[in-house]
């Protein structure tokens, strides 16, 4: 009760319970709800207290995909509207990506990484961090750093890209590393090299494309309506300026990031 008068009390509970759509459960007992009607009714308890802190432990994970969906929104509207610290722990990246203003990204109980949404997607620190992150995820693969003429050249096997100017930090040196490309970074149906389509999953408003290029396996993403089937050898190319380099052995981003930094501070009228 918490010093909280019988009115209050029962316009709180009303709240929450049309928040979570649980009016019409209200007069039931705990053993006659469902497992994610139980679930709802925890994230009730704490919504109606309206503490200083929230500390949510996967709270959508029992709820269907509708439900989920709608409760994403209103958690992070509620967010907004009470405006206290919310921890929240899921392996949905979907809900991690969008409801979160930092990501705390773990592995075996160690920080990886800590940023913000944009910052753990586009900068990973890590390989775990660059494989983990994103839906489909972006692949990682074994290479060689070789002095080009401008710069650093990635290769591997058949495969080789030139770096831009800048695009690796001075920890960089010639030899083994691990290189990453995102889906959205290759392009499928016009460049200069050539590709072998192995499998076309269909989503929707797009399809994943799992392909083989230079003896690279890389998924790419294309429009829903692309006419695309497995055996197909379509043209395709890849954005060096996006590539994403690591360690071979510690895993830890190479990249200098130059580019990123420039164009924040020319953003900001080249304020630091």
């Amino acid at each position: 009760k918490r010093g909280i008068g019988e009115p209050e009390r029962g316009e709180r509970v009303r709240a929450a319970a049309r928040l979570l759509e649980l009016e019409a459960l209200l007069e039931r007992k705990p053993k006659q709800l469902s497992g994610g009607q139980q679930q709802r009714v925890a994230l009730g308890r704490a919504l109606v207290r309206e503490p200083q802190v929230f500390l949510l432990d996967e709270p959508l994970s029992n709820l269907d995909a509708k439900l989920r969906a709608t409760m994403r929104a209103e958690l992070i509207e509620l967010h907004g509207r009470i405006g206290c610290t919310m921890v929240y722990v899921t392996h949905d990246q979907l809900e991690a990506m969008t409801m979160s203003t930092r990501i705390a990204v773990m592995n075996k109980g160690a920080l990886q990484q800590f940023a913000t949404p944009s910052e753990i997607y586009h900068r990973p620190a890590n390989t775990f961090v660059a494989s983990f992150i994103g839906t489909p995820s972006m692949a990682v693969l074994e290479g060689t750093l070789t002095q080009a003429a401008d710069g650093w050249r990635i290769e591997s096997g058949a495969f080789s890209a030139d770096l831009p100017e800048g695009h690796l930090s001075d920890e960089a040196v010639a030899g083994p590393v691990r290189f990453a490309i995102r889906p959205e970074d290759v392009s499928v149906g016009q460049g200069p090299r050539r590709a072998k389509v192995r499998l076309v999953e269909p989503t929707g408003h797009e399809s994943i494309v799992i392909m083989d290029l230079d003896g690279l396996s890389l998924t790419a993403r294309v429009p829903g309506d692309a006419q695309l089937k497995s055996g197909d050898t379509v043209d395709a190319s890849i954005r060096a300026d996006r590539i994403h380099v690591f360690d071979a052995a510690a895993g830890h981003r190479l990249n200098s990031d130059r580019h990123r930094a420039d164009a924040m501070a020319t953003a900001s009228g080249g304020r630091r």
